[in-house]
């Protein structure tokens, strides 16, 4: 958590002026600012969503995309536009295109799911299906660009662009003048930059935080470097904010602008979905649910009560077959659900006696495989009732009554892979454990096999389609520890990866004992 923030810059009156010009209701709807009564009375404040899902294309995007191609010129609108993105932009562009009546291009990665390609091609424009990310995508959008004459259209790092976005910010004070701080979510900037800039030239008092993914925190990275910073890498579970550096513009204006900002993890923005789904029945995108994760942690660390706290529900463009990874771990990520590996005698009723201990707590998940030995390994999920303190409680319960046990509720690779691989220690191995991200499309993992090789030996694999547009991947190799052929080859793949061989549950469930 960083905090930031100051006086408005010297850009907040050309931002307002352009705010307050910007011709976006000739597309998009003024959306509803809702309390969220549930939640409210949870976190002893008012909290309210803003509910850019209601869009015409259930996101944000269409402010941004609309107030930019408004303003080309005859000669820019003869000649079209591009843009490049896997989804919401690009479907706020089309729609846009499509009432301008003017000819656009959107070049998406060949991951994107079909859902939204079907919706971007529903508005008449082109699409263009290139590379396995969106850096691909986009140098492909620029090349096309500068050869066919077309005028890009950047998701974020433009003035008009920004202050399109900046419009929900308007209708916030309009809404609720009496708001204390406002959530946004941090993907390049534009969201944060238009509603932070237009909110602090008219009513500074107003708090505004952003929120990132802290495995995509380009703005958090960038402020600590005092300019933008491109990540390594970036986990696109919440693709719509994955993005690897901060624009230019956008990030100056959130230095200047932003008071805070605040990151959250993966368990923490599925909780905020179900939240999301419980008190207003809208099924958010991951990139949607950002800023709500982030207000929750943020009353939660400063122990915030009686004021009024909005978020921005930026969008709710998901895929249905992702709300299973969603279910999985919002419990995790609510601490309403603890993780656990204890060891039990292996002897008939040791299950039963081990259930005692936990004094009728309900138990969400029970995985176990005999393997020989005199010990059990068992992997328990136990539902919690007065939060993460309860989890140490339930350690120490089962360790007083002799149980060996380790908390397994923020090991990621436990959540992800081995409770489904539960079944047995092998014989003695060298392995090395690792965890890759690939681009899922049909064939996807028949490709990452084809190119990982025959040459070594794979002692363990897992995968599992989560519905979204990358997959991940446990594999075991045996003997490569001091291969440096095998690391060379493992780089030459591409795709991100990291070596998780000292996970406490692959030591305690999967790795030779």
């Amino acid at each position: 958590m960083v905090t930031k923030g100051g006086p408005a810059g010297a850009n907040g009156a050309d931002l307002l002026r352009d705010v307050l010009r910007a011709p976006v209701y000739e597309a998009a709807v003024v959306t509803p600012l809702e309390v969220m009564e549930s939640l409210s009375e949870r976190l002893d404040n008012i909290i309210e969503v803003k509910r850019e899902d209601r869009q015409p294309v259930h996101s944000f995007k269409i402010r941004g995309a609309y107030t930019r191609m408004r303003a080309l010129t005859p000669d820019e609108t003869s000649r079209g536009v591009i843009a490049a993105s896997a989804g919401n932009h690009a479907q706020g562009v089309a729609l846009s295109a499509a009432l301008l009546g003017i000819e656009a291009v959107l070049v998406m990665p060949v991951t994107t799911a079909p859902i939204k390609v079907d919706a971007v091609r529903s508005h008449g424009a082109t699409v263009v299906l290139f590379g396995d990310t969106f850096d691909e995508a986009k140098a492909e959008a620029l090349g096309l660009a500068e050869e066919h004459g077309h005028t890009y259209i950047a998701p974020f790092d433009d003035p008009l662009v920004i202050a399109g976005q900046g419009t929900i910010g308007l209708e916030l004070i309009q809404q609720d003048a009496h708001l204390d701080r406002v959530f946004v979510p941090v993907g390049g900037g534009g969201l944060a930059a238009g509603v932070a800039g237009l909110i602090k030239n008219l009513m500074p008092g107003i708090q505004v935080i952003g929120v990132e993914p802290e495995d995509a925190a380009c703005l958090t990275a960038a402020l600590a470097a005092g300019h933008p910073v491109e990540l390594a890498e970036v986990s696109r579970f919440a693709e719509g904010v994955a993005v690897k550096r901060v624009g230019d513009t956008t990030f100056a204006m959130c230095r200047d602008f932003l008071d805070d900002v605040v990151t959250v993890d993966s368990d923490e923005i599925c909780a905020a979905i179900k939240d999301i789904f419980e008190d207003v029945r809208a099924v958010a995108e991951p990139a949607g649910a950002v800023a709500l994760a982030g207000l929750k942690k943020y009353v939660d660390a400063h122990e915030i009560r009686g004021e009024r706290l909005a978020h921005v529900l930026s969008g709710a463009n998901v895929n249905f077959h992702s709300l299973r990874y969603i279910s999985e771990r919002a419990e995790v990520g609510e601490h309403r659900e603890a993780l656990y590996g204890v060891t039990i005698p292996e002897r008939a009723g040791s299950f039963l006696e081990f259930l005692r201990v936990l004094r009728g707590r309900a138990v969400t998940e029970f995985n176990y495989r005999v393997d020989g030995s005199s010990e059990a390994r068992i992997f328990v999920g136990v539902q919690l009732v007065r939060g993460a303190a309860e989890r140490t409680e339930i350690a120490e319960a089962m360790a007083r009554a002799g149980y060996p046990v380790i908390d397994l509720s923020e090991d990621d690779t436990a959540k992800t892979h081995v409770r489904y691989m539960i079944g047995g220690h092998p014989p003695e191995l060298r392995e090395q454990v690792y965890s890759f991200e690939f681009p899922e499309h049909p064939g996807a993992l028949s490709r990452f096999l084809t190119q990982l090789g025959t040459r070594w030996n794979i002692t363990m694999f897992h995968y599992r389609s989560h519905g979204a547009d990358y997959g991940r991947v446990l594999c075991a190799f045996e003997g490569v520890s001091d291969d440096a052929d095998f690391h060379r080859h493992v780089e030459a793949l591409g795709y991100p990866y990291r070596d998780v061989t000292t996970s406490p549950a692959l030591s305690y469930f999967l790795l030779p004992r």
